[in-house]
């Protein structure tokens, strides 16, 4: 088995455990407190039932879900009334809940990510042990009361909970795709100054509003964080319109005939996972893959078109006034200029160019110069290691071997903290 199987399964493994002995444990003794195991569950499931606008591969929108796990695992007391409920009911109830909410999606072909549900289930547990047997044994009211004490006690354990899963999603994607740990733990840290923070926020606010008002407090707080996340929509609409523009110009090279079919994306997904292979996250894999798709774009500009699009075997002088030719292009759809800077200097000596540059380069020329045997991509990819004393960075032409070794391009998914 390789590590990385080993590392998801034992993720998968040690949830479905967990999920197991809550379910065990739960049937056995019974449910402590009824109302309160109906009313978030009933939350969660809406929550579940609510989840929409992110595409596939990207994070998904603020989870009303996670927030309502994450409440009813640091709930201790309910309208001043003291909780019995533990930590394995407190597991069982999200898990019943989250699979009820996730049966509409997975009639409409869209199943939950099996990673994601993992990660849910270790993190609500690691919420509620943190929490549960310290409140229950009265340890906490009586260091720290009912005040602000409390209060940051519980954002604090909210806090560490969502460092741990952003290291255990790191872990997990790393294990997946073969991607630097350190650049994927960024973008999951990052996340959590937005989306994390928002979920960790209002799991603790459903806390203290349930411990002093009772569990009608539940819909009035849900009502935040399902604005967040229609606001989460109309972002995510906004963007999806923007790459769906540049991926449609990036296809007037192929109308035209100056490029092969699918080249442009091809170079795109190429070049997005060696991005990620040399430390790239976030706003620089955006304008990397923008720039990748649109960086034959100037072609549009020729009287006499390349023979097959294939730019990376005109001679050097030829490549800088195409690449220029794009860049200006570039300028005019309204696209940021960063993206218009890769593609404008992805035909420089690779020391002058910025590292989106370079990555476009050295994965356009393979494109250009592999086949579909297996014997012209060695070609290609000997060719550019040859010609890494100028025109490919070294780094980059290894890079793009690793991924090519690993399969190719790989999708990658990230969740929210819960």
């Amino acid at each position: 088995m390789r590590p990385g199987a080993l590392t998801v399964g034992t993720v998968h493994g040690a949830a479905l455990l967990l999920g197991l002995a809550a379910f065990a444990h739960t049937l056995w003794h019974g449910i402590d407190e009824p109302g309160n195991a109906l009313a978030f569950g009933t939350l969660i499931a809406l929550g579940e039932l609510a989840r929409w606008g992110a595409a596939p591969g990207e994070r998904e929108p603020a989870p009303l879900a996670a927030a309502g796990a994450l409440a009813y695992a640091l709930l201790g007391t309910s309208a001043g009334t003291a909780t019995t409920h533990g930590v394995l009911q407190t597991v069982a109830v999200v898990v019943a809940a989250g699979l009820a909410g996730i049966v509409p999606h997975t009639a409409r072909g869209h199943g939950p990510d099996p990673d994601h549900l993992a990660r849910r289930v270790l993190a609500v547990g690691f919420a509620a042990l943190c929490f549960q047997p310290l409140y229950n044994s009265g340890a906490v009211t009586e260091h720290l009361g009912q005040g602000p004490a409390y209060a940051l006690f519980l954002v604090l354990l909210l806090v560490l909970t969502a460092l741990c899963d952003a290291v255990l999603a790191a872990l997990v994607l790393r294990a997946r795709t073969g991607f630097p740990y350190g650049p994927l733990l960024r973008d999951e840290l990052r996340a959590l100054l937005g989306i994390g923070s928002a979920v960790c926020a209002t799991g603790t606010v459903m806390a203290l509003g349930v411990a002093a008002a009772g569990l009608w407090a539940l819909p009035v707080l849900a009502v935040p964080l399902l604005l967040t996340q229609v606001s989460f929509r109309r972002y995510a609409a906004v963007r999806t319109v923007n790459r769906q523009t540049i991926a449609s110009l990036a296809r007037a090279t192929e109308i035209a005939g100056c490029t092969p079919p699918g080249h442009a994306h091809r170079v795109a997904a190429l070049s997005a996972a060696v991005g990620r292979e040399l430390g790239l996250s976030g706003t620089e894999l955006t304008v990397l893959e923008h720039a990748a798709l649109m960086h034959d774009i100037g072609q549009l500009s020729l009287v006499d078109p390349v023979a097959g699009g294939a730019t990376a075997l005109l001679p050097a002088e030829e490549q800088r006034r195409i690449a220029l030719l794009g860049g200006e292009v570039v300028r005019r759809t309204g696209v940021p200029e960063a993206v218009a800077v890769v593609v404008e200097r992805q035909a420089d000596p690779y020391r002058e160019q910025p590292p989106a540059a370079r990555i476009v380069r050295a994965v356009n020329a393979y494109d250009d110069l592999a086949g579909e045997s297996a014997g012209a991509a060695l070609d290609a990819l000997e060719r550019l290691r040859l010609g890494t004393a100028r025109d490919y960075h070294p780094d980059v032409v290894e890079s793009l071997a690793r991924v090519l070794a690993r399969g190719g391009p790989t999708g990658v998914t990230s969740g929210v903290p819960g």
